[in-house]
């Protein structure tokens, strides 16, 4: 069994870190945080096979506790490990603001410092991880993440300030780094020595572009329109925004037109991959006798039984497809083909439609047309 030490467990990267780690089999893992003492912490560099130091100050009351957060403690793990002859891998987070001149960087820099004095002592492996501006779920917000602060923010209804929207950031979503951190368990054929880390995939964004996507997910609930899922970094974002939203405000409902054929309400829409939506419809009724010049559709009846109908709009017979929700059955709308769909089971029938295209009144390229 490998045994890992995390300090900073309870931080924003090592809780990410954690609830990966707990999920792999033959592995014991030592959380080290504030609450914890020296006993603790030596008694678990005694036994760790890999130590995830991540622990670290970036916003203190006082300025001296950049030093004493990050260099000092850093320097007493490597102290203590040098006292029980002790050499396993180590792997820190640090910053790309090492090569400024900032307390954080000066600290942040002497912290590397000591384990690379360390690694060359002893032989010891250590990968530093010159991390950005790291996005994702469990960051706290209004602290020294935009993107945290903008995703509360919006999800709470709250103003945000940008004195510069055309002012860019890079950024790198936590998943990245913890894959990465995952592969240096796994990882044991380097030498001893120390290894800079700064290649992890991030993305430049100007902070007006960030806003505004996170502004259309807060969106999404009322306009119901879903942005590009294509671009992975709008998944991680979104993920991100939605993991600020209350628990007890996950639940939202959707815009009902009801009649005497039954409700229809609109679920999802995309410029990239049209609309869904969802119909209840009385045992009888008939929707549609319409059709389309280039809009294309998906029925499946999910409840009840249905029956679709269609028919060349320059004649020919008509066809029929009968789909009852047991089934999953799902039945394509082609462009220039009358179409129809009618209850003809005893209760309330559940259709789900998919559209090509979102529907503009402008143009809605629906034309009327009986089935037959």
């Amino acid at each position: 069994m490998k045994t890992v030490l995390v300090t900073g467990a309870k931080g924003f990267i090592g809780r990410n870190l954690i609830a990966h780690l707990a999920r792999m089999d033959d592995l014991e893992v030592f959380r080290y945080d504030l609450e914890n003492d020296e006993t603790e912490l030596r008694s678990w560099l005694g036994h760790a096979d890999i130590v995830f130091h991540l622990a670290g100050i970036n916003r203190p009351q006082n300025i001296e506790e950049y030093e004493t957060g990050n260099a000092g403690f850093t320097g007493r793990i490597c102290r203590t490990l040098r006292e029980l002859q002790r050499t396993p891998k180590i792997v820190m987070s640090s910053s790309i603001q090492v090569e400024l001149d900032n307390p954080y960087g000066v600290s942040k820099r002497h912290a590397e410092e000591a384990l690379k004095s360390f690694a060359l002592e002893t032989g010891a492996t250590v990968a530093i991880y010159r991390l950005k501006n790291v996005f994702g779920k469990w960051c706290r917000p209004n602290y020294n993440s935009v993107v945290a602060t903008f995703c509360h923010n919006l999800a709470h209804d709250l103003p945000i300030s940008i004195s510069d929207p055309v002012r860019e950031v890079e950024l790198v979503h936590v998943d990245d780094v913890i894959g990465r951190f995952l592969a240096e368990l796994e990882d044991a054929s380097e030498p001893g020595g120390c290894f800079i880390r700064d290649t992890i995939s991030s993305t430049r964004i100007t902070l007006g572009d960030l806003a505004g996507r996170i502004q259309v997910y807060h969106d999404m609930r009322s306009g119901l329109m879903v942005p590009d899922f294509s671009e992975r970094f709008n998944r991680c974002l979104y993920a991100t925004y939605l993991s600020y939203v209350e628990a007890d405000a996950h639940a939202y409902g959707l815009s009902m037109k009801s009649d005497a054929r039954g409700s229809l309400a609109e679920f999802i829409k995309s410029q990239h991959f049209g609309q869904i939506f969802v119909s209840r419809t009385h045992p009888g009724i008939t929707r549609g006798n319409h059709y389309h010049h280039t809009k294309t559709e998906k029925f499946l009846v999910i409840s009840g039984e249905g029956l679709i109908r269609m028919r060349h709009i320059e004649g020919g017979e008509v066809i029929e497809y009968r789909a009852r929700g047991e089934e999953y059955r799902v039945i394509d709308i082609s462009p220039g083909y009358t179409h129809s769909i009618t209850n003809v089971g005893q209760g309330e029938m559940i259709t789900l439609f998919w559209a090509s295209e979102v529907f503009d009144p402008d143009r809605p390229d629906t034309y009327f047309l009986e089935v037959g």
